[in-house]
């Protein structure tokens, strides 16, 4: 293919046009595809060489994808992005116009994943530049995709097989990566709601609802919705393709923090298997009740859970710490009225910062409130009294 004749390449997509043959057609508007390396493609104007070939509507895709050929081997992907928008917006019309058929779904995956990757290239060479603001190429991308996704979503008078419904998922999964990468979280909202209200939404492909569940799980998490977090995390690592263990590997840097919060503590033989050892130390201070041993391993490990966006949860695993701790003094004392003086000493011991009586207090009282330890505190005697059975229910059990 990278030999090929402008000629050649021409005829073979009005070739695959013309018999819809939709997986064919998108391979040569690929923008990963060999055929972009080829010289004899890399034309200033095709626009007079492609109309004697394509007819239109095809042939301003065909135009489009070529100008971007040339603007991508010069290495300038804001024209690259500027190019394949137009290539986007001109399928955008042929896919509205195209009645009972969905045969050119595969196009409309490839030209948007195309889309997505140049707007993130391009934004990363205008901030180079001291141009435009973070994030702005990929929002502009955002919007030619929702277009797409309209189009899509609203194909209702189709049969279910010839439907473009079909598409909508892949286009979710590719405004989820662009909403998280601009963080604008909110607008994953309209687009979870078609999804979840669609008749097809167990049945797309393992692969597509693999990525779709990964990123409502982790919107979850960030929302502190740690049950639905966990379900829709543990589908997505249960689902994703064995050997794909740089994948599953991202899916549980969140599902981790997201199982210690609800209790489940992870295996070291897991957090070996896949290169998580960042988590090690700070699963065993959890357990242990070990204060000193968390705020090591947070700091030693801080610019790993930073960059992964999970620092400020994995913060909350301390109220879990403090429970632990808790428990360890109850387990000493052998009493089910525990002097509040007895928290306060423990606490200090673990070196916590200007500790007093009353942030102690506060303390149990969140405890308290969330179920963590089953009592009451009597201020009059300075006491936590406990459950004489089962004071500190496990966190699994706890809603």
């Amino acid at each position: 293919m990278a030999h090929f004749s402008v000629n050649q390449y021409l005829h073979q997509f009005d070739e695959a046009i013309q018999s819809a043959r939709g997986y064919m057609a998108a391979e040569l508007l690929s923008c990963s595809h060999p055929h972009i390396a080829s010289p004899r493609l890399q034309l200033h104007d095709p626009e007079s060489v492609v109309q004697r070939v394509i007819c239109p509507p095809w042939d301003d895709v065909v135009i489009g994808h070529l100008k971007c050929i040339s603007a991508v081997n010069n290495h300038d992907f804001i024209e690259a992005y500027k190019h394949q928008s137009v290539t986007v917006q001109a399928f955008n019309k042929i896919l509205q116009g195209q009645k009972d058929e969905n045969w050119a779904l595969p196009i409309m995956y490839t030209l948007c994943l195309d889309l997505r990757i140049f707007a993130g290239s391009a934004d990363l060479q205008l901030s180079k530049r001291g141009k435009g603001k973070p994030g702005e190429t990929l929002e502009k991308a955002a919007e030619l995709l929702m277009g797409c996704f309209r189009v899509c979503a609203s194909d209702n008078r189709s049969s279910q097989e010839d439907s473009k419904r079909w598409g909508m998922l892949n286009l979710v999964n590719q405004l989820f990566k662009i909403y998280f990468k601009i963080n604008k979280l909110h607008l994953c909202k309209p687009l979870i709601r078609a999804i979840d209200s669609s008749n097809l939404k167990d049945q797309f492909s393992i692969s597509q609802l693999v990525t779709y569940r990964y990123y409502v799980g982790r919107k979850s998490m960030f929302e502190s919705d740690f049950k639905n977090a966990e379900e829709y995390l543990t589908f997505s690592f249960q689902k994703c393709h064995k050997k794909a263990t740089r994948n599953k590997r991202l899916i549980l840097i969140y599902l981790i923090p997201v199982k210690m919060l609800l209790g489940h503590m992870p295996s070291m033989q897991l957090l070996t298997k896949y290169d998580l050892k960042q988590f090690s130390e700070v699963v065993k201070a959890v357990t242990e009740g070990n204060l000193l041993r968390l705020s090591a391993a947070m700091t030693a490990n801080e610019a790993f859970f930073i960059k992964c966006g999970i620092y400020l949860i994995l913060e909350k695993l301390k109220i879990i710490t403090y429970r632990n701790l808790f428990k360890k003094v109850s387990l000493i004392l052998k009493t089910h009225q525990i002097p509040i003086d007895a928290f306060l000493l423990a606490l200090k011991f673990m070196q916590v910062e200007d500790i007093d009586l009353d942030e102690v207090h506060c303390i149990l009282a969140n405890l308290i409130y969330e179920g963590k330890i089953k009592g009451y505190m009597s201020h009059q005697h300075q006491k936590l009294v406990v459950s004489k059975q089962n004071a500190f229910p496990p966190l699994s059990s706890i809603s």
